[in-house]
């Protein structure tokens, strides 16, 4: 049986604005309109048979997100399970837990896939044919990585050096695992033919893994058994929420050095397929079509006596003139304006709007929530409008405001509300009026979407003003 992980982490801040804390890199969408999490999904689906299951480990606060977005991926098909960590850890804590939830339902023999969410191969015949090839290795015991073939001397990327041969197809024992090289230092390893790009992909048997584990690094290997222990299956057979103590006590650390480079039954298998782990908005520019100029756009933009220029635009028309070399990405409340040569830089953005404690950082002017969608369309002392979307069939909780008052009013569909003692049906072009302090429902009780603008009004119209009773989504504490 093969189990394929998908891990969905990670704030993806070189990606920012398009990438935030609380919309990270694997949902953002690429030019065809899918999200690097729903390309992962129809990636991860190609290598099991109908009915299979696949398990996602990600944050709890993406799981109703991710959820959409694999059944946007038409996997009916398929099973998705998800592990929802309460916090980061990092990638060995992570496969540590998912190694011991799938031996436990599925044996030690079960082959886990681990691939990251965040990643874009468009070659499925290549990477079906490299995991045909990793799959004969993982059951002789082996751990195994991807190594991808490198094509120029980069610096952005880890190494693996490739050690004794160990079949005829190219797989290797690891030699080593190597840090992110200076250009020099990259530029040997490609000429050598002895190294290969460290693609964080791996495939081993649930059993394989905690063993190594327990020879290697025993101490997380308890801490992981002694967090699945107090995190029982709930409600719903599709989500595991991993105890949040527990979870905090393992360590925050990579399965490479908790692991890989400690353990002496690696392999690497070269994978001939196109990869990339969109690192960049370099990455990001090079899956769109140049014009003659080599401009490139994703969005509406004019260019006047420019060059090698991209622009990404969410809702304006962006105009460049005279430019050359520049990534111009232009969102609804953040424009980025860089040099081509400097998109690493790009986090330090992230880093600094989060020192200052700017909502950029986190959030976008549209925000997911299990129920829908709602955004900002303006606000200023006092007062807030949104556009709130509401999901056919979903509700948001019954809560209460202590500071501020709401005005609905029913654009679209019909709203299903309960404002105080006295529940409603409000119709298209209809409205009410919700005083702070009073118990309040919104639900959708109708086929299609609902849409309605709120206007707050209020002393304080932060989104913590939120004291919730009753709620479908677990949210109550």
């Amino acid at each position: 049986m093969i189990v394929p992980v998908i891990l969905s982490g990670g704030a993806g801040t070189r990606l920012w604005p398009a990438s935030r804390e609380d919309h990270p890199k694997p949902f953002m969408r690429l030019p065809d309109g899918q999200s690097l999490l729903q390309k992962t999904y129809v990636r991860a689906a190609s290598l099991i048979a109908e009915g299979g299951e696949m398990l996602t480990v990600t944050n709890r606060e993406h799981y109703f997100e991710s959820r959409d977005h694999f059944a946007q991926a038409s996997l009916n098909r398929h099973r998705a399970r998800f592990l929802l960590e309460p916090q980061g850890r990092n990638t060995a804590s992570a496969i540590a837990v998912a190694a011991l939830v799938v031996a436990a339902e599925h044996g030690e023999d079960t082959v886990l896939v681990v691939m990251a969410a965040d990643h874009l191969i468009h070659d499925l015949p290549g990477f079906k044919a490299a995991t045909e090839h990793a799959l004969v290795l993982a059951r002789q015991g082996y751990l195994v990585t991807y190594g991808i073939r490198p094509t120029a001397p980069e610096t952005g990327f880890g190494y693996i050096e490739a050690g004794d041969n160990l079949d005829e197809r190219g797989g290797c024992r690891v030699q080593r695992f190597v840090e992110k090289p200076d250009q020099a230092t990259a530029k040997e390893y490609l000429e050598s033919g002895r190294f290969l790009w460290n693609s964080g992909m791996f495939c081993f048997t649930a059993g394989s893994l905690i063993d190594q584990l327990q020879q290697h690094a025993p101490e997380l290997l308890e801490l992981a058994r002694a967090c699945v222990a107090l995190s029982p299956r709930g409600e719903s057979a599709q989500m595991q929420e991993l105890h949040a103590q527990s979870f905090a006590a393992l360590p925050d650390i990579s399965i490479d050095y908790a692991l890989m480079e400690r353990s002496d039954k690696v392999a690497v298998v070269p994978a001939a397929f196109d990869w990339s782990d969109i690192g960049s908005w370099n990455a990001l520019r090079e899956l769109v079509e140049a014009d003659d100029q080599q401009n490139r756009v994703q969005g509406d933009a004019i260019f006047i006596n420019s060059r090698n220029t991209f622009v990404q635009s969410q809702g304006r028309l962006v105009a460049t003139v005279g430019v050359d070399n520049l990534i111009v990405v232009e969102t609804p409340d953040a424009i980025l304006v860089a040099h081509a040569d400097c998109t690493q830089q790009v986090g330090q953005v992230a880093k600094r709007l989060k020192l200052e404690n700017h909502q950029a950082y986190r959030l976008h002017r549209t925000v997911s929530r299990p129920w829908g969608t709602y955004t900002v369309l303006e606000e200023g002392p006092r007062f807030k409008i949104k556009r709130i979307v509401v999901k056919p069939g979903a509700a948001l909780s019954l809560q209460m405001h202590h500071h501020r008052s709401e005005h609905w009013i029913v654009v679209q569909g019909m709203a299903k509300v309960v404002n105080g003692d006295t529940p409603l049906l409000i119709n298209s072009n209809e409205s009410t009026f919700i005083p702070a302090g009073h118990k309040h429902r919104l639900e959708n009780p109708g086929v299609i979407d609902l849409v309605m603008i709120e206007v707050q009004s209020g002393e304080y119209l932060g989104e913590d003003d939120i004291v919730r009773f009753e709620d479908q989504y677990g949210r109550v504490q």
